[in-house]
């Protein structure tokens, strides 16, 4: 497929509980705009909140995306890392080859993105200071602890860092990542 992400890799890492419409609506977005996209979880029998398993069998056929393990993916070879929210990045925040690949990743200027609570996962892995950021509001204050500004808009980009507030921001946080990696 091509389009203004043709050739553009980006990597999504979920865990258990995260928030299913967060991680669909991505894939089906970004890979609409020609990109490959590779998803990893951590841990086992992962599911999302409303259900959703991972890998998602409604899309194992479908060329949507590719199933690898984190420890496959290296920041040399993708382009955008993403996280999306739900309870899981509470999980992936602990996870260390996950924040050696956020470092890593920041290290190189690759884009890093999350929506809703997946900036925990940014803010452990130590790369959110003197950027601006949005979340959902109740991890605001961690945000800010972080050295982060919070700004209270749908998505924005401040360098490298890419964030989304809630589920309904999905458009505008997706609009910021094509329009940064088709820079």
């Amino acid at each position: 497929m091509t389009g203004k992400l043709s050739g553009k890799k980006i990597a999504m890492i979920v865990a258990n509980r995260y928030e299913d419409v967060e991680l669909l609506f991505p894939i089906l977005r970004l890979a609409e705009e020609g990109a490959k996209i590779l998803v990893a979880a951590v841990g086992d029998d992962v599911k999302g909140m409303f259900g959703h398993p991972f890998p998602i069998p409604v899309m194992a056929n479908g060329n949507r995306y590719t199933s690898v393990a984190v420890e496959d993916l290296r920041a040399e070879d993708i382009d955008c890392l993403y996280f999306p929210g739900g309870f899981g990045p509470d999980s992936i925040r602990l996870h260390q080859p996950t924040l050696e690949l956020v470092r890593a990743c920041n290290r190189q200027g690759k884009f890093l993105a999350a929506i809703c609570h997946g900036p925990w996962v940014l803010i452990s892995a130590g790369v959110m200071k003197g950027k601006k950021a949005t979340c959902y509001v109740a991890i605001k204050d961690d945000v800010e602890n972080s050295g982060a500004e919070f700004i209270d808009v749908p998505a924005i980009r401040d360098g490298n860092l890419i964030t989304g507030r809630v589920p309904d921001d999905l458009p505008e946080l997706c609009q910021e990542i094509i329009k940064a990696l088709a820079e």
